[in-house]
């Protein structure tokens, strides 16, 4: 062979053909492994959403309650509405109120799916789509927290608790069971954390998260339903106005935008199953594994 056919691998050419491209993505520091998408841990996950629910609670119910600015609130955001030609609560209360079956079923509702949904979903993607659930669930978690900071800032009485309207707490009248806003347990709730509403928050994050992973038609026409019934739900029960809606969904949007700038991508865009890892002996931390991730 002639000597100009011949190829000369230099020492650092050897090193770079054979570099190893799990030590490779090692080398990239504690930051891009955070970013990462990792198989959720069981008990942490467990751990991490009673704590971080404890805190929701702690905080949201820590806010000082400024009663007579929450009720100057709700009077301006009524005023708003009437403008808006959206003041239709009072009515559409009423009317609810008047089939006991109809609203007994929608206070029962308004206690209880808010949480059962919610962790139904949450479940539901650490078990079909690991990959996509550390995401997910940050978008959740970042809507909430940046709730806290709206019920802080704007102190916002529900219709039920109005001066001089005629909106009737159907939990009140009914004696119905689980509201925290009513009853003896208003105690120990602030009254006055209206705007924005969690219950549109989570209930849209819900709806969305099933719409774009599920293929079972039914299952995705139910999600569009929800969080539609779930708005319902929250005016007829006077426990919100339509604007402390528009507050949740502006409050989603947040958390996706989170989620979007931490993980490069919308979470529902991540691979759904995340790749297996193995131990890396020198580091004694698990490594996503090169024969798995092509």
């Amino acid at each position: 062979m002639p000597m100009s056919d011949t190829t000369v691998t230099t020492p650092e050419g050897r090193e770079a053909a054979f570099q190893d491209p799990v030590a490779a993505e090692t080398r990239q520091g504690p930051l891009h492994r955070l970013r990462t998408p990792r198989r959720p841990r069981f008990w942490f996950e467990i751990l991490l959403i009673a704590v971080s629910y404890w805190t929701y609670s702690l905080v949201r119910n820590a806010v000082p309650e400024q009663r007579a600015e929450a009720l100057r609130n709700a009077d301006w955001i009524w005023q708003a509405e009437h403008h808006l030609g959206i003041a239709f609560e009072e009515s559409l209360n009423h009317a609810v109120n008047s089939v006991t079956w109809l609203i007994i079923g929608m206070n029962y509702y308004y206690a209880t799916l808010h949480f059962v949904v919610t962790l139904g979903v949450l479940v539901w993607l650490y078990r079909r789509h690991p990959g996509r659930y550390a995401a997910t669930r940050l978008v959740l978690f970042a809507t909430t927290a940046v709730a806290l900071v709206g019920y802080y800032l704007y102190p916002l009485a529900p219709p039920r608790l109005m001066n001089g309207g005629d909106f009737i707490d159907t939990v009140m009248v009914h004696q119905t069971w689980g509201s925290m806003a009513s009853g003896d347990l208003k105690h120990v709730s602030n009254q006055y954390a209206a705007m924005p509403s969690m219950h549109i928050g989570w209930s849209v994050w819900c709806g969305l998260t099933i719409f774009a992973l599920s293929r079972v038609p039914w299952v995705r026409v139910l999600a569009l339903v929800y969080p539609a019934l779930t708005l319902v739900v929250i005016v007829a029960t006077a426990n919100h106005f339509w604007l402390d809606a528009v507050g949740g969904l502006l409050c989603l949007a947040f958390g996706f935008a989170v989620s979007r700038v931490w993980y490069g991508r919308q979470p529902y865009a991540l691979p759904s199953v995340v790749p297996a890892q193995r131990p890396d002996a020198s580091r004694g931390k698990d490594v996503p594994s090169a024969r798995t991730r092509a």
